[in-house]
């Protein structure tokens, strides 16, 4: 393999400028560590977990809370230690963003339900989401997960292939051809 078919086997996977690169890296490892986090801090208390999500009225049915409530957390630890590894680091960015989206506008509507009830301002309405972090201020967590589903993107988007260990699963180019 000559040093033409190397820059183009990079090419496909990197981007264009090495500062967003580092960027992307700063943002996969950010990415992990909260992850990791939030999803060890459920792991931790299986049974917390389980009755705040039940708050959130989604089903009735009580297979599924518990396999919610005893599978996400290992799999956002999953997820972020994948992404600290770089290995499939867009496909777990991906994972990630699709469930911060539903995650946040599920607690965003308890959070308009609960402003309505008490009549008090959204900013102002304060519980514990299940998300790891205890009781927070409802506009602040908006704003977090906000953060959080930027940077998912930034990663699925190519950035962060530096000090990967294999940024994408499955290559387009066939470096044996």
């Amino acid at each position: 393999m000559n040093t033409a078919d190397l820059t183009i086997t990079t090419a496909n996977t990197a981007p264009t400028r090495p500062a967003l690169d580092y960027l992307g890296t700063v943002a996969r490892w950010v990415l992990g560590l909260v992850f990791i986090y939030m999803g060890w801090s459920k792991a931790m208390h299986p049974e917390t977990f389980l009755k705040l999500i039940r708050q959130y009225d989604l089903t009735n049915n009580s297979f599924v809370l518990n396999s919610i409530a005893a599978g996400l957390p290992w799999f956002e630890i999953f997820c972020g230690l994948l992404l600290l590894a770089g290995i499939g680091a867009r496909g777990s960015a991906l994972l990630l963003l699709l469930m911060l989206l539903p995650f946040t506008l599920i607690v965003l509507r308890r959070a308009l339900a609960i402003s309505d009830m008490q009549h008090i301002a959204l900013c102002a309405v304060r519980f514990d989401c299940g998300c790891g972090n205890g009781e927070v201020l409802i506009c602040r967590k908006v704003v977090e997960n906000t953060l959080l589903i930027f940077l998912s993107g930034f990663v699925l988007a190519g950035f962060g292939t530096r000090l990967a260990a294999r940024f994408t699963l499955f290559s387009s180019s066939n470096p044996a051809a």
